[in-house]
């Protein structure tokens, strides 16, 4: 096993640069002895179910270096994508690396120094072709005629600002897939440092940039849901982590010509929803998010866990540090508690918050996936899920693949100051 041990030591995130800087950084990699040489395996991951329900999954191999992994094991067939244009972006598992538990960090939101009229962003001067519309009154915009691989730093602030505001913005026919994994990184890290997800499949070149993928040769995302009505799970990524993601970019190299949407749901309009002696009783609460049951999950599943989970207590109302607005800060997929209420009273509120999430339908926005599209949100104020309702052994629907860069934001800061908190 290999050990990859990132300190940060009084350390502050200068969004604007995506470095880390401070007066004390050290960054370092052990090796056990022995396990610097290539080597060849053969890895068996048939509790996956990736293609007809059991299958051997290929080991690449590679020479131990400080960017290389040791060994990457598979998680599509080969065979089927000799051809595919993207394969370099292909599912992958390390199973040698494990990080250290992530490190507090100051951050400092890229929309508090945006103008908020946003005249960069959103100028025709600028941008000729640019086409603006809001998908709903309360969340959602679709951007067509500007390129996020050209933005400046200026319009990167007004872009943050304009996340936060409406919790999702789609963009149009953009050349992002094809810019390479440097320069995509580079974009996320302007808004923060970069998540490598504890258990979730990567792209081979980069952890930090976590696969999405649903084919017939690994139904994985869909399996875990086979035992439920529906394929759908509404969520913020990676919620019990201390210093939660603000801003996530999500493209797709490959998407079925129908089905295989991705909706959101606006966390603001559904705290705004209650009524004032629920949100007064809840603005004082705090809920428990645990990353226990994904890792549990991950190794029932013969996944590797490359670093072990934590739980965290969150305000369940929240403070956006940009825009002061309000949002519930719950979601079905991680939040197991409220802090303080008896069982049966926290299983009944986080009934009611649950349901309000998910079949509030009139502050929910649903997007359909095309050629070149980037979604960018932001998870402080919203939950999403991804809705698996084609047939992928159906060649005609074809293949649900893409990659997600996921950035980290402040540690939740609720009413009156209310923060999250953990056990050390």
């Amino acid at each position: 096993m290999r050990v990859v041990d990132v300190l940060t030591l009084t350390g502050i995130h200068d969004c604007r640069v995506g470095v880390q800087i401070g007066s004390g950084q050290k960054q370092s990699r052990r090796y056990k002895k022995g396990v610097d040489k290539p080597r060849t395996e053969t890895f068996r991951f048939s509790q996956l179910n990736i293609h007809n329900m059991a299958t051997i999954t290929q080991t690449q191999t590679t020479a131990a270096t400080e960017s290389a992994p040791l060994k990457l094991t598979l998680a599509y067939q080969e065979e089927i994508h000799e051809e595919y244009k993207y394969s370099a972006y292909l599912p992958v598992y390390d199973t040698e690396t494990t990080f250290p538990p992530l490190k507090p960090f100051e951050f400092n939101d890229r929309g508090l120094v945006a103008n908020k009229e946003k005249p960069n962003l959103l100028s025709k001067e600028n941008a000729p072709a640019l086409k603006v519309i809001n998908l709903t009154p309360g969340i959602g915009t679709e951007i067509r005629g500007l390129q996020l691989s050209q933005l400046n730093d200026i319009q990167k602030d007004e872009l943050a600002l304009l996340i936060a505001e409406r919790g999702v913005v789609i963009f149009r026919d953009q050349d992002f897939k094809d810019i390479g994994i440097g320069k995509q990184k580079e974009f996320g890290r302007y808004f923060g440092p970069l998540h490598i997800h504890p258990v979730g499949a990567h792209v081979k070149e980069s952890q930090e940039l976590h696969n999405i993928y649903l084919g017939s040769d690994n139904e994985y995302r869909n399996r875990r849901r086979g035992n439920r009505l529906t394929t759908t799970g509404y969520h913020s990524d990676v919620s019990y982590e201390r210093q939660p993601p603000g801003i996530t970019i999500l493209t797709l190299l490959s998407v079925p010509p129908t089905g295989g949407d991705t909706a959101w749901e606006s966390q603001t309009a559904a705290y705004a929803r209650l009524s004032p002696p629920i949100q007064a009783l809840l603005e004082n609460l705090r809920a428990e998010h645990s990353g226990f049951p994904q890792a549990e999950g991950a190794r029932r599943d013969g996944l590797f866990v490359r670093r072990e989970p934590v739980k965290t207590e969150h305000p369940i109302v929240r403070v956006h540090p940009a825009t002061g607005q309000k949002a519930l800060f719950v979601n079905p997929g991680f939040t197991k508690r409220i802090v303080g209420l008896k069982d049966e009273e926290s299983e009944a509120l986080l009934k009611l918050l649950f349901h309000h999430i998910t079949f509030g339908q009139d502050f929910q926005v649903r997007v359909k996936w095309e050629e070149g599209t980037v979604a960018l949100w932001d998870n402080r104020v919203t939950s999403h899920t991804a809705i698996s309702d084609y047939n992928v052994h159906v060649p005609q629907e074809g293949l649900r693949h893409g990659f997600r860069i996921t950035t980290l934001a402040e540690r939740p800061r609720g009413v009156n100051g209310l923060e999250s908190r953990w056990d050390e």
